[in-house]
């Protein structure tokens, strides 16, 4: 893959509340793959968990049927998954089907999930496995990467302290000892999620505002706030609530 062009600087959009924010969410999302589809390509999205990515996939659901997107030519990703039996209720996926492909009609071919314990040996194998699917079926340059913010700042799996933020080959990594349950996870990595058009974090509530405001501190690095360490060619963007952003 040939190096990528230059990144979009950062803006935050705040919302009233964690409704108007996952309404808003979905409004540009549909809005995007609408542009993407109109221009002859079949986009590719990375996919989050958590709960304001719940509030928006059920948004999504929605909104998609009056907004002309054709689901069944959109490609759905994940930035990260729990190494957990593939019935377990910890799944992004599993959430993400309940909310919103399921009720949407999404073609199971078009999903893309991470490997579950049933599918591979462990986590580093579970990690080869999407990377390869990534390699195979993954495209240049992801339209759209969401990802909800831990209150440690953390991004998909990538925690700080944790040695995947320094990756800069792999696409895919295992993840052993997440300070989250559960420990074993499978992770994209900087050098998969950098190639995306748009970057964009879902945050909501009080309880995520310290590192919000720690993110966007003059000097912070990725290694003590992981959000920090991504941005999109086209558009980087904090989707926030009041509460979230209480500390800007």
């Amino acid at each position: 893959m040939s190096p990528l062009p230059e990144r979009a600087a950062p803006r935050v959009e705040v919302h009233p509340d964690a409704h108007a924010l996952a309404t808003a969410i979905a409004g540009e999302l549909l809005h995007r793959l609408s542009d993407a589809q109109a221009a002859g390509r079949t986009p590719h999205v990375v996919l989050t968990g958590g709960t304001i990515a719940d509030a928006m996939h059920h948004e999504l659901t929605r909104l998609a049927p009056a907004s002309g997107v054709d689901l069944g030519e959109v490609e759905l990703w994940f930035g990260d998954e729990r190494f957990v039996g593939g019935e377990d209720a910890d799944r992004n996926v599993g959430q993400v089907r309940r909310a919103f492909l399921d009720p949407a009609g999404v073609p199971a071919r078009r999903v893309h999930a991470m490997p579950a314990t049933e599918d591979a040996s462990d986590v580093d194998a579970a990690a080869a496995s999407y990377a390869q699917e990534l390699a195979e079926h993954g495209p240049e340059e992801f339209d759209v990467v969401m990802f909800g913010v831990g209150p440690d700042g953390h991004i998909a799996s990538l925690f700080p302290g944790f040695p995947q933020l320094a990756e800069e080959t792999a696409t895919v990594l295992g993840v052993r000892d997440a300070p989250k349950p559960p420990p074993e996870r499978v992770t994209l990595t900087y050098p998969a999620l950098r190639r995306a058009r748009a970057v964009w974090f879902l945050v909501s509530g009080e309880g995520k505002a310290e590192a919000v405001a720690t993110a966007h501190a003059p000097g912070t690095t990725k290694e003590q706030i992981p959000a920090v360490g991504l941005t999109g060619t086209e558009d980087t963007r904090w989707f926030l609530d009041r509460d979230a952003a209480s500390r800007l």
